[in-house]
């Protein structure tokens, strides 16, 4: 079992724009500060997590690197580190060498509704190349968010596409479905054979949860889902428990059920081999 969402960040990596808005969209405190020890027992189901801070000086939100890399050091047969870069800043490619190429960083993690730029940004096309030519994966956020100044007109999953066509060897991840777009989500992994899609924080919204594993399921392309929590949000056991419970959200209502064969899949999927991190 494989959880490919998590997150570290500290109180200090947070804005008080961010904060205010986090809190205000889920109803109570925001989760901003993430003890190691708190994370490492969360990951306590799970075979391997890949985990990752976040940098958005636009939004405010911007977690060392290395804060991330002391940690997975502590525990690198479970652990696997993924960086966060902002393509606004100027040294990107250059802190890319380091990251990969020095520090060990397996994969990176970008969020254009986040980080105010479209995926297919001139600036990003010599990091793709950079991540396909080394075998780095990206996770990518194409989804909604709650800060009022995170651009929807960057969020939507179809901008992946021309990402994925023009670097058909680069392995990418759209986070979270996409949602609420998930449909979007759904037709291109189905048709790209380099995209896949996490399902991370979305059981808490069950009838959109149901609705995307059902897409899935009837595209025939549940296999390109990968198991993910989006902790501190959520954590690897209720996301599996959430899984093997789905169709009690439909209950005797005589709507088709997510098979049992689709949900085992995606708990028991082995996504370090599928994006080649072993």
């Amino acid at each position: 079992m494989v959880d490919c969402h998590t997150h570290l960040w500290k109180a200090e990596d947070w804005s008080e724009e961010m904060e205010r808005e986090a809190t205000i969209a889920r109803g109570a405190p925001a989760q901003i500060d993430i003890a190691e020890e708190d994370h490492w027992a969360a990951m306590e189901p799970v075979d391997r997590a890949i985990v990752f801070g976040f940098h958005t000086k636009h939004l405010g939100l911007v977690v060392p690197n290395d804060r991330v890399k002391t940690y997975v050091a502590k525990h690198p047969d479970k652990l696997i580190g993924f960086a966060c870069l902002d393509p606004h800043e100027p040294d990107m490619l250059q802190e890319m060498e380091k990251v990969f190429l020095q520090d060990g960083f397996r994969g990176l993690k970008l969020a254009p509704i986040y980080q105010n730029f479209h995926p297919m940004d001139e600036r990003m096309l010599p990091v793709y190349a950079f991540c396909e030519k080394h075998g780095i994966p990206v996770l990518i956020h194409q989804g909604t968010t709650f800060p009022r100044r995170a651009p929807l007109k960057y969020a939507l999953p179809i901008q992946v596409e021309d990402v994925a066509m023009s670097y058909p060897d680069l392995k990418i991840v759209v986070a979270h479905m996409g949602h609420p777009w998930v449909e979007d989500a759904v037709v291109l992994i189905r048709k790209q054979p380099n995209v896949y899609s996490d399902i991370s924080a979305l059981y808490y919204r069950p009838w959109q949860y149901y609705n995307a594993l059902m897409l899935a399921q009837e595209y025939g392309c549940g296999h390109k889902l990968l198991m993910g929590s989006d902790y501190p949000f959520t954590t690897p056991a209720d996301t599996i428990a959430a899984l093997r419970n789905v169709n009690h959200i439909i209950g005797n209502s005589g709507l088709p059920r997510i098979a049992e064969k689709l949900t085992e899949g995606i708990i028991e999927r082995d996504t370090v081999a599928l994006l080649g991190l072993q």
